[in-house]
């Protein structure tokens, strides 16, 4: 039983965070292949619970050697994997952990005849293991419920039929078939006209998403409306969600500073505690005239098992584990547990704008026709920009309503940085920017130029008949996260390339004070670097290839996960699954609870310990309250760092 509890411990201390104990690979492996059942254990504390009864309840105490015999199988039951680890590491001259710590304590208590209070200080010590195994496999199921949800097995159409294949055999650009309730395996674009997805396990949001043919589908995706086809776009391993897995699985071997602090320490740590038992022990004998060595034996025997680091070593990773399984469950995903103390220390926020604020969308806003109706206005555009793939031409032809069918369209010319120039039924049309009407000695009045957003002029036989306002609209949560980053003292800047009355727009709608704009990647890294000059902690938050740079250079870099590119995803210290910009006001919410837990439990285990050392070295404590105080510490610790996972959060 313990040994299975030990490994699981040991592991979580070497791989996640700090330890005592330099574990060697071939003791890792004698861990699982040594594993005891818990029945052992728990007959333990069934033995020593008669014992206790039988001697404080009926007045009953068998005689030496017969306690001696019960209490010793009592013992070696509870701690046999403890000894057997113990000696191992000794024999590889590691004699400064946890389980030699544990062995001398208890084997001291045998020696001077506390059979009781060495098989007590065994068996909760065990169980605390237990516990902690416990708590960690929970916070890594929770991680691995949420997102490991990759089916092996896809369905392939291939000649018209459809054969069952393992999903890391299908190639890029096949066909595959996706069930009703069947989780999608690769990422791929919908081939069906239209379908409706359970997006969960990528975004943490359980609304399902509406999609159409042509549209991004992503590996994880549940599909509830149907059986749908699917063109992949991506092989098994290079999915989104097998990006996501990756990040969870690297992010627990980047510790916070916390943690390589309590490495540090607790390398130090442990040889002191054996060098001051031992001195509890010898010294007195320099300076008291009635000193009685089995008086000191049992001091420092106190003194060993209250020092016992358990608290620490385990509380301090599985409370940065939890925060990142918090977050994870909110659609956020923190690539380490060092960024989560860095966000707790932002002190201003950046970001882009398209993607980011906005949507990334465009949107026909304004329809401005002059001696003709909006639709016939909307009709001499689109009968011009259904030649275009510009996201301006598409958000046009998604606004018009008119029948385009009937529309002769003749010598189209795309006149490059202003627009098209084409003859419509007869009459010479021009669509595009207001650059495209001076070209052609087209009057307007100047006051069309100076609006926000992207402008589409059009003109009919040299008369400028009307304007389409064309803008990204604004998420509806940016207003909220920009009104909750300054409830928090956080001032935030806009950082885009769109011009300046765009930006000034977006900015007043938002309530961002400050934004600058017509800004090219390198000009972004510049405002970035001069706010970090000042000694600001920066938090970047942005979707594009071009936010990649600057998103590396800040203090904590964001990434939007769902639309974003792969070049930002992959530079980014968070990743925001669901393209939400809440999130980061959450990802903050997150590292400050994170952390003020860990905190809790550093002073929780240390103020303890200190208190029962000392009385221990007084004398006034005994091998009982030293361990009610170690594994009581320890199992308190455990529970505040479990409760991290149960928080709840916007």
């Amino acid at each position: 039983m313990a040994d299975s509890l030990h490994h699981q411990h040991c592991c979580q201390s070497e791989n996640q965070a700090a330890t005592i104990n330099h574990q060697h690979h071939d003791v890792h492996a004698e861990h699982e292949h040594g594993v005891s059942s818990h029945w052992a254990l728990l007959t333990a504390l069934c033995v020593l619970a008669l014992m206790l009864v039988l001697e404080y309840g009926f007045s009953v105490t068998p005689n030496i050697y017969l306690s001696l015999a019960i209490y010793l199988c009592a013992y070696l039951l509870a701690g046999y994997d403890v000894l057997k680890l113990a000696v191992k590491k000794a024999l590889h001259l590691d004699f400064f952990n946890e389980f030699v710590l544990m062995s001398v304590a208890t084997i001291g208590a045998f020696a001077i005849g506390s059979f009781s209070e060495g098989v007590a200080v065994m068996v909760f010590y065990s169980l605390g293991e237990w516990f902690q195994e416990s708590a960690v496999s929970d916070a890594k199921r929770s991680i691995k419920n949420l997102l490991d949800s990759r089916p092996d097995t896809v369905t392939l159409v291939k000649d018209g039929k459809q054969v069952q294949v393992h999903a890391a055999e299908v190639a890029i650009n096949s066909i595959i078939s996706v069930k009703t309730g069947e989780k999608i395996a690769l990422d791929g674009v919908l081939q069906t006209d239209k379908a409706s997805f359970d997006t969960a396990a990528l975004t943490g949001e359980s609304v399902p998403r509406s999609k159409r043919k042509g549209d991004e589908v992503l590996a994880g995706m549940i599909s509830t409306s149907g059986a749908v086809e699917i063109k992949t776009t991506a092989l098994f391993k290079d999915s989104k969600l097998s990006q996501i897995l990756n990040l969870v699985q690297e992010a627990n071997s980047r510790k916070s500073k916390t943690q390589l602090f309590i490495s540090k320490f607790a390398k130090i740590y442990t040889p002191i505690v054996f060098a001051l038992a031992l001195a509890l022990l010898v010294l007195p004998y320099l300076f008291i005239n009635d000193y009685v060595f089995k008086d000191w034996l049992y001091r420092a025997l106190v003194f060993l098992v209250i020092s016992c680091p358990c608290a620490l070593v385990v509380s301090i990773p599985l409370g940065y584990f939890g925060g990142i399984g918090l977050a994870s469950k909110h659609g956020i995903l923190f690539k380490g547990a060092n960024f989560i103390d860095a966000i707790t220390e932002v002190d201003t926020v950046m970001m882009d704008k398209t993607g980011t604020l906005t949507e990334g969308v465009f949107e026909v806003q304004e329809i401005k026709p002059i001696g003709l109706s909006e639709e016939e206005l909307l009709g001499y555009a689109a009968g011009l920009e259904q030649y275009s793939s510009h996201p301006i031409a598409k958000a046009i032809l998604q606004k018009n309503t008119a029948n385009l069918e009937g529309v002769k369209v003749e010598q189209l010319e795309e006149i490059a940085g202003h627009g098209l120039k084409a003859m419509v039924n007869g009459k010479e049309v021009l669509v595009g920017n207001f650059k495209l009407l001076d070209k052609y000695k087209v009057a307007f009045e100047d006051h069309f130029v100076e609006q926000s957003g992207s402008i589409v002029a059009v003109a009919v036989d040299g008369i400028f008949i009307g304007q389409l306002l064309i803008s990204d609209a604004i998420k509806p949560q940016s207003v909220k996260t920009i009104k909750a980053l300054q409830k928090l003292n956080i001032p935030t800047t806009m950082l885009t390339g769109d011009r300046q009355a765009t930006a000034k727009h977006i900015a007043s709608e938002l309530g961002i004070a400050t934004f600058y704009a017509d800004l090219l990647p390198q000009d972004k890294i510049e405002q970035v670097e001069l706010a970090k000059k000042t000694g600001k902690k920066v938090a970047f938050m942005g979707d594009g290839l071009n936010d990649a740079p600057v998103i590396t250079l800040a203090n904590v870099g964001l990434a939007m996960g769902g639309l974003g590119s792969d070049a930002a995803i992959e530079t980014a210290d968070i990743v925001i699954q669901n393209d939400n910009p809440y999130q980061i006001v959450n990802a903050i919410t997150i590292g400050k609870i994170t952390k003020s837990v860990v905190w809790q439990n550093i002073a929780l285990a240390a103020g303890v310990k200190i208190l029962v050392l000392a009385l221990g070295a007084g004398g006034v404590a005994t091998l009982w309250e030293a361990v009610i105080a170690d594994v009581g510490v320890a199992l308190l610790a455990i529970l505040n760092a479990v409760r991290i996972q149960k928080k709840k959060i916007e």
